[in-house]
């Protein structure tokens, strides 16, 4: 028994480094590739400039009201906003790509 559970934490530690070393190949792999097309970058910059506008419109447009059923998990008036807000985000982002997908369907229809 005390082989198996030596092993088994064996194993398992290897697998959070292989799981640490895997996920910082993956974030800095890209970044790296980059760096040889700094036009990339400026795309991707242009992106994330455009999410934090949806986002920042998102927790705009949301409420802060707390209810007793979000006291019980201790969520106070900030906290509802921003969850009120990334819902809103998304919504509106899945909306969007719905309007993307029917747009292409229509155009690629009539040509």
């Amino acid at each position: 028994m005390g082989l198996e559970l030596f092993m088994s934490e064996y194993v398992l530690i290897v697998s959070y480094i292989l799981c640490i070393g895997s996920t910082i190949v993956a974030v800095l792999g890209p970044i790296i590739t980059s760096l040889n097309n700094p036009k990339s970058l400026i795309k991707s910059a242009a992106s994330l400039v455009i999410l934090l506008v949806f986002f920042f419109i998102s927790y705009a447009l949301a409420d802060n009201e707390v209810t007793p059923k979000y006291l019980a998990f201790d969520v106070n008036s900030e906290g509802s906003q921003l969850i009120g807000g990334i819902l809103i985000m998304t919504y509106l982002l899945f909306g969007l790509t719905i309007l993307g997908i029917v747009v292409n369907w229509v155009t690629k229809l009539f040509n």
